[in-house]
């Protein structure tokens, strides 16, 4: 099974900030305080964010994209 079944299997196809940081091992507000940056670990994740309305989620298939790569 790939990272990515995995994840649609465990999340769906929208993952939230918080689905994010327990995936990735991370508090929710260090995650976000990251993803602010210019750092090269911003760049990367915030490839996979998307917005709907207020709320902020990260694509599954472009999240198990980077992990793969990592």
């Amino acid at each position: 099974m790939s990272i990515e079944e995995q994840l649609l299997e465990r999340y769906g196809p929208l993952l939230s900030l918080s689905d994010l940081s327990e995936l990735l091992k991370r508090s929710p507000d260090g995650l976000r305080i990251a993803l602010r940056g210019q750092s090269d670990f911003a760049l990367r994740w915030n490839s996979a964010k998307r917005k709907v309305g207020r709320r902020v989620y990260f694509q599954a298939s472009e999240v198990a994209e980077l992990i793969e790569r990592s």
